[in-house]
Formats: structure tokens, sequence, C-alpha cells
């Protein structure tokens, strides 16, 4: 062995070296919940008094109790609610957690006369102050639908807490209330009004405060997220649209789903030459791009780049589906994304496509037993459609879906018949009545999307008659 100070183990050097950087948002996140926790139990359950700092509690003012009892369980709920924009390195988030930890701080002192909980509130703000660098994501999209989420999961989670707050105190309570006054108390305490559920000594006043507190609390930050500034999730402005077909006319040949970028619930980032796209939408903390970059191939890794300095600034998850062979091999180079295969997908010529031959026989075979039930096809483009047609066809495929959320994102347009799409193919199957099918008819005979995908087929985008026998 040789001679000399012996060396740490590496353990210990990392210890003292404290977290990766990149890890520091999600520990604090972590750290955030549990003190949140710890705010709701000092505000929701009777303090334990020691004699150290019984004498404490003395000397302070009677109504600080109840007082401090709200602050601790509002600055509880509060972290707790900004603990996930935390962890994902949000700097609204990290603002208000400074501001709310002392005021935690001090609720846990003057309440539960709790030095310990205190310590922990404060060495948790000590964390932030350092690592102020490591939160400096911007918020997220939003829209007035939040106000409403708000509203219900904060009204369910303060029904729950006040039903915990009323039975934290057994000792005081006045006879053995039922569940039905409970929560009939709860709700009175919410909107600030005296329920049927009583106590001895100052325990009324606490709950009372508490319960105004958790009702305050669903009212300020409801009537916040209702006020502050919009900001759409998604939303393709028309100068994007314009820029997109323009690339889209140019080199939308190769890529059969190119077209469907044009959804005007996508938001898009442009190359700093501006000769290729990425379109995606935010989902769940999550930037998804869909299929392939628009535009020059030799332009991708310049929108990509861009695509990516987005998710890092808002802290947001980068990933793509349903791209190509060519661009998953783009993405994954310039990214370092893993790349999975999910399925299938094919393209048909449509000047060669024939039903000709035995590895088309069962199609063939299914379009014949449709055509014999007395369907056609009929294929145009969106131009060419009468000013009814749009219209029609639209009800049809409402009632057809059976609900209102078009699903898929790569692929699916989410609009019919608009003038933009002009050159948009329109493939309906129709009986001898006119009556448009499937759309609208959930009893269709089976072989119904093979007749559509053959009369869209046909290349020379006429009225396609399918003999009906």
């Amino acid at each position: 062995m040789s001679g000399g100070v012996p060396r740490r183990p590496g353990r210990v050097r990392r210890l003292l070296r404290g977290p990766r950087p990149e890890a520091v948002p999600l520990l604090v996140g972590r750290a955030c919940a549990l003190v949140g926790l710890l705010d709701i139990a000092a505000g929701v359950f009777p303090r334990f008094r020691h004699s150290r700092t019984h004498t404490l509690a003395e000397v302070l003012p009677g109504a600080l109790g109840p007082l401090a009892a709200a602050l601790s369980l509002s600055v509880g709920v509060l972290l707790l609610l900004l603990a996930h924009g935390l962890k994902r390195g949000k700097r609204r988030a990290w603002r208000a957690a400074v501001a709310l930890l002392p005021a935690g701080a001090v609720a846990q002192f003057a309440y539960r006369h709790s030095l310990l909980g205190a310590l922990i509130s404060l060495v948790l703000l000590t964390a932030l102050l350092r690592h102020r660098d490591r939160f400096a994501a911007l918020p997220d999209p939003r829209s007035r639908w939040r106000a409403l989420a708000n509203f219900v999961l904060m009204g369910a989670g303060s029904l729950a807490l006040g039903l915990v707050i009323v039975s934290a105190h057994p000792r005081t309570l006045v006879g053995n209330p039922s569940l039905a006054e409970r929560i009939t108390h709860v709700l009175y305490g919410l909107f600030g009004f005296q329920g049927p559920v009583g106590y001895q000594g100052g325990t009324s006043w606490t709950v009372a405060i508490s319960l105004g507190a958790l009702g305050l609390l669903t009212a300020v930050t409801t009537i916040y997220l209702a006020f502050r500034p919009e900001h759409p999730a998604a939303r393709l402005t028309q100068e994007d649209e314009t820029r997109l077909r323009a690339l889209l006319d140019k080199h939308g040949g190769r890529d059969s789903l190119g077209h469907f970028a044009l959804r005007r619930d996508k938001a898009v980032v442009f190359s700093p030459s501006g000769k290729a796209a990425v379109t995606y939408r935010v989902v769940s903390g999550v930037m998804l791009a869909s299929g392939d970059p628009i535009g020059d191939v030799e332009a991708w890794p310049g929108a990509i780049e861009r695509f990516m300095d987005v998710a890092k600034a808002h802290s947001w998850t980068p990933a793509v589906m349903g791209c190509s062979e060519t661009g998953g091999e783009v993405w994954t180079r310039e990214t370092g994304l893993d790349a999975l295969e999910p399925g299938d997908g094919a393209v048909v010529d449509v000047a060669d496509f024939s039903l000709a031959g035995r590895a088309m026989r069962n199609v063939h075979l299914m379009v014949k037993r449709i055509e014999r039930a007395g369907y056609e096809t009929r294929g145009r483009r969106v131009r060419d459609l009468g000013e009814a047609e749009p219209d029609r066809i639209r009800r049809a495929t409402d009632d057809w879906r059976g609900t209102d959320t078009e699903r898929g994102f790569s692929m699916p347009l989410g609009r019919i018949g608009d003038p933009s799409d002009g050159d948009c193919l329109i493939a309906t199957a129709h009986k001898q009545d006119d009556r448009p099918g499937p759309y609208g008819d959930l009893k269709a005979d089976p072989g119904m999307n093979e007749l559509l995908i053959v009369g869209a087929g046909e290349p020379r985008f006429v009225v396609y008659r399918a003999s009906a026998a």
C-alpha cells in the first residue's frame, strides 16, 4: 500500500459536492411537497405543547394561534400546488415558493411552537436561493379552462381537508355530530359561516378560521386563473400557415403527412433560414412534434435546434410522433432522443394502384361485397364541392364519430371543407338514396373503409361509380 493521505470514497465526495445541478429542481420539488404536507399537518392537528416552548405560548396574543393555524394550512396547500412547477424549474413557482416559505416557518413556530418545522422551511428556502439559476423555465401556455379545473379540484380538496380539520379535535367536540353535520359545517365554514358542529374553548375559532382560509384560497386562486392574461395552448397564425403552405408547395411531395402540419391547434418553430419548420403541441409538459420537419431536408437541423431551444426554455420534455425513417435518423442524430417503432404505415402509389393480383385478393373481395350492397364512392377536390355539401359532410361526420373530439395528432387535419384546403380530396360512399355512408351510418356493411380507400385512389379524381349488382 502506498503512503499518503487515503482517498475519501467516491460516495462521500459526491455527498459533499451536493446534488448534480440538473437534479436540483426535482429534489427541491419533492422537498417542497414534503414541507407543504408538514405545514398542512401543523395547521390541522392540535399542537404539541413542550415544556420549553409552552412559556412562549403564554405570552403570545390569544388570536395568534388560530390565525397561525390558518396561515400554515394555506401555505401548505400552495406549496403542494407549486411542487410540480418547481420540479420542472419554473421561475414563477420559484418566486412564489421563496415568498411562502418564510410565512410557513413563522406559522409553524407560532402555532405548533416547532423549531424543527421552521428550520426545515428555512433550509429549503436557502436551497432555493442558492440554486436560483436552475429555475429559469418560462411558464406553460394556458387557457381559461385552468380556472374551472382549479375550482373543481381545489373545491374537492378543500372539502376533504375540511372534514379532517373538523374531526381533528375529538376532545373538544360537543356531542357526536354525524357525517352529514360535519359536511354541512365544512361547507358553511368555507363560505365564512358557523356550522352546526360545536367545540369547547378556543377550538371553534381555530376550525372556523382554517375553513375560511381554505374557502378564500379556493376563491382567490380561481379568480386569479380566470382573469390573468390568456396565452392559448397552441395556435397556428395566418402568417405561420402561409409560410408553411409555401414550404409544402416546394417540398411537400416527399411527405404524405406534410399537409397535416396545417392543423390550427398546433404551434410552429422555423429554422433560422426559414427553409424548414417543426409543428408541435404541448401535452402535459411534453412538447410533441408531429411527423417530419416541413421544408428543405438540409434545413431540418436548424428547425430541430430551434424546437429543442424552445423545449429547454419552458422545461418541456421533447418528443416526436409519426416521423419517417429518414426523419427518425435526423431527429436522433440532432437531439440524442431514442427512436421507437410503434407500428408500420403503408404508402400507396395512386398511379400504379390496382386490385389485381393474389396479394390484393382479400381487399378485392371486400370491395365487391360492399358494391353488391348498393354503395358507390365519389372522390373530388374540396374546391369542387358545392356550397351546401361541406356542411352536409361535416354533420354526417359528427353523427358518425359520436364525440366532439377528433382523435389523432399526426394525421387528422381537424377540419373538413375549408376553402384554404382546396386541393384536399374528399372521398364519400353513397347508397342509391344518395345518403352519405358510413358517415352517419354506424351499421354499414364490412368493407366500407376498403371501398372508400379504393375510391380515393382513383387517379382521375372525378366521380367514381362502383357497379352495383
